[in-house]
């Protein structure tokens, strides 16, 4: 079983920066994909980024060129850095990992005002 938990959320203004950070335990010698999604009320969970084991990367249109995807397999770490952040980008944001299951963190909250 793994355990994964999401930090790094909060709030700030268009154009600003954020982030998030997904620490992962438990059985992670059976992790390999990672991945952030991201949810607003009403919608389903969307895609945002991911990333193989081995550092292949995956963007959603909406965010490529501004969101970084990176992990650390030594520290079981996932990472998102967000720059020129839109009203749009408003979420929660959830990070999900790939091992014998699937995995869901509990999500952190991004709010990026106009």
């Amino acid at each position: 079983q793994v355990q994964v938990a999401e930090s790094g959320g909060g709030s700030v203004q268009a154009g600003g920066s954020l982030r998030l950070s997904c620490a992962a335990s438990g059985s992670t010698f059976s992790i390999n994909a990672m991945g952030w999604y991201r949810q607003v009320p009403g919608e389903q969970r969307d895609l945002v980024a991911s990333i193989s084991r081995r550092g292949s990367t995956n963007y959603a249109d909406a965010v490529k060129g501004r969101f970084t995807i990176s992990r650390d397999n030594a520290k079981n770490a996932l990472y998102l850095q967000m720059n020129s952040l839109k009203p749009e980008d408003t979420g929660v944001y959830y990070c999900g990992v790939l091992g014998l299951g699937f995995t869901w963190g509990q999500g952190t909250q991004v709010t990026v005002s106009s």
